[in-house]
């Protein structure tokens, strides 16, 4: 019989000592996040698709379950008794608790709802999320408060809302999946542990912008395509949700890499993917299941945060093909 989500957190705190608090803000996102799973599934239905008229801190339109999603996720976090404080992608500042609400020992970190532009023609997208120490429970956080590395982590994970509704997440005990039993309520353990090849032959890239990126990522796409006829002797096939939640989610399950580089079409960004709450939680998973990431010159868990929105070059997944990409910036 598959450990229900309870009896693995329960474990994790009788076996590797994980304070309870921690294994309790956890249990309280995965029930937040089938309300969000619940609001996803309606749709049409409940009149919840389309754009909301407005946009985040990103200068993105926001999607009316983008703003659903985020309302749902600050006010169960805030409302734990868990946390100090939360950051959202959909928000200029770190949110605090309010002043009726108790105050914990963490900080959370999340993107609502990963891979929004999908939402409207019903293909996968996920909620990700970060949890960081705040020290001794406090009121007054502010946003400096959440700039630490990805090293820091003290549990990281997502939800992918798909034909399946699955939780993955880490602890640092390696990445396990949980599917959602929709008849009783219940996440079950459908994978203990899950292991990424340190090969692949599957990437996921946006090839249409190809001219825009560096010559060292140019080349190893290049290499690729050739197939067996090229450097590398074997063919790959290319993939591309455009939902990192969705792409992760793959290459954890089937192997492969996953890259959004740097573009020459705005210098000033180091790249599009959120360092804090999409980089550095997927890195940890990624890294936990035996895979690599990196920004292409340093593991992504070791950069030193200077933003909240902060934006980073992502190259994850299968080690060897990591490391290759890296190496040509090199």
């Amino acid at each position: 019989m598959a450990k229900t989500l309870d009896l693995y957190l329960h474990d994790l705190e009788v076996h590797h000592g994980v304070d309870p608090r921690l294994t309790a803000l956890i249990n309280h996102l995965a029930g937040t996040c089938k309300e969000i799973s619940f609001k996803v599934s309606q749709g049409a239905l409940a009149g919840v698709l389309g754009s909301a008229g407005s946009e985040n801190v990103q200068g993105e339109t926001q999607k009316k379950l983008d703003i659903i999603a985020n309302d749902i996720m600050c006010r169960a976090c805030t409302e734990s008794g868990l946390v100090s404080g939360v950051a959202s992608e959909e928000m200029d500042h770190a949110l605090r608790v309010p002043e009726d609400c108790e105050v914990g020992p963490y900080l959370v970190l999340f993107d609502p709802l990963d891979g929004s532009s999908n939402i409207d023609i019903n293909v996968s997208i996920g909620t990700i999320f970060s949890i960081l120490p705040a020290g001794e429970p406090h009121r007054d956080v502010r946003d400096e408060d959440f700039l630490q590395p990805g090293r820091k982590q003290l549990a990281a994970g997502y939800v992918i809302y798909g034909p399946q509704t699955q939780l993955v997440f880490t602890l640092g005990f390696g990445t396990t999946l949980f599917t959602l039993d929709i008849g009783t309520g219940n996440f079950y353990q459908t994978v203990d542990k899950l292991q990424i090849a340190p090969q692949a032959k599957e990437f996921a890239i946006n090839c249409s912008n190809m001219r825009h990126w560096e010559a060292p990522v140019q080349r190893y796409i290049t290499e690729l395509l050739a197939g067996k006829t090229g450097p590398r002797g074997k063919d790959y096939n290319m993939r591309w949700v455009a939902a990192m939640v969705a792409e992760v989610h793959r290459i954890l399950n089937r192997g492969g890499i996953f890259m959004y580089p740097k573009d020459n079409r705005d210098p000033s960004k180091p790249g599009k993917l959120r360092l804090m709450y999409e980089a550095n939680p997927m890195s940890w998973l990624i890294e936990q299941a035996g895979g690599r990431s990196t920004n292409g010159h340093e593991n992504i868990l070791d950069i030193t945060p200077e933003g909240l929105h902060q934006r980073v070059a992502v190259f994850l997944g299968a080690q060897e093909e990591v490391d290759l990409v890296t190496s040509y910036h090199r």
